[in-house]
């Protein structure tokens, strides 16, 4: 897969691509990126990329041609690609969007800057407007690398084990379980001690239970909106089952047991 950023602050991302999980996919080969200057696409000495706006306002516009030829230079590279805008009117990246895009060939990542970009770029060669969040930003690159490393981690071989992508949270509509590592008592809390029985069906079924109360007390929207298999719909069954004998042994304590003795 192919990444081309646009923007005017190619240097950004010199370090973005010698660290991590994008590092490691440039130099096995299975992403190509680059960051290309906008300002290369401009005319005159001054390499002028932005104007002031027509009916006036504060703020500089994004002007249309060198973001034009930008574009038009990255489609040669890669003419599969979609181009995305990032804007803060765009759909918010999430990771249905993020998977969406690891299936495309490439992705042309155009950073607006200023007020935001001339709107006749937006109507001829932008594809989708994709924001990371509802606040604003100063410009477009942060996101961008956001979007960059959520895509690449999706892509086959980018991370250690082969489920890694596919059982971290929000990857099937769940909050992911909790870790632990070494030692096996940390100040005393100590480590579950199913996770120390090598019992892999055991470890299987209590990720899955703490997966699945983590969503309930976390992100219960979630589970709303989740297609529950018959495995995880028995979990919550036994969680409220459990929760109803919590309750009714209250209430045969007599009413003050329910409010505190108030």
């Amino acid at each position: 897969m192919r990444f081309d950023v646009l923007t005017i602050f190619p240097e950004m991302f010199q370090s973005f691509w010698n660290h991590g999980i994008v590092h490691q996919a440039i130099k096995s080969g299975k992403i190509q990126a680059s960051a290309a200057d906008i300002r290369d696409f401009a005319e005159g000495r001054h390499r002028v990329t932005d104007d002031r706006p027509y009916g006036g306002g504060c703020g500089m516009v994004m002007k249309p041609e060198p973001l034009a030829r930008a574009i038009k230079a990255a489609r040669c590279r890669c003419p599969e690609a979609k181009t995305v805008l990032l804007s803060p009117q765009g759909a918010v990246f999430n990771q249905p969007l993020a998977q969406e895009m690891a299936r495309q060939e490439g992705l042309v990542l155009v950073c607006g800057r200023y007020e935001g970009v001339d709107e006749r770029i937006c109507q001829k060669y932008i594809d989708a407007e994709v924001s990371i969040g509802d606040y604003i930003l100063t410009g477009g690159e942060t996101a961008a690398m956001v979007i960059i490393e959520a895509v690449t981690r999706l892509i086959p071989g980018t991370l250690g084990g082969s489920q890694s992508a596919e059982k971290e949270t929000f990857s099937n509509d769940l909050v992911e379980h909790g870790h632990y590592t070494r030692p096996p008592l940390f100040e005393d809390s100590s480590v579950p001690e199913v996770l120390l029985s090598g019992n892999h069906g055991a470890i299987e079924e209590w990720r899955l239970e703490a997966s699945l109360i983590r969503t309930f007390l976390k992100r219960p929207d979630l589970l709303q909106a989740r297609a529950l298999t018959q495995r995880e719909t028995a979990i919550l069954q036994k969680w409220c089952e459990r929760i109803e004998q919590i309750i009714q042994s209250q209430s045969s304590r007599g009413a003050d047991a329910l409010s505190g003795g108030q």
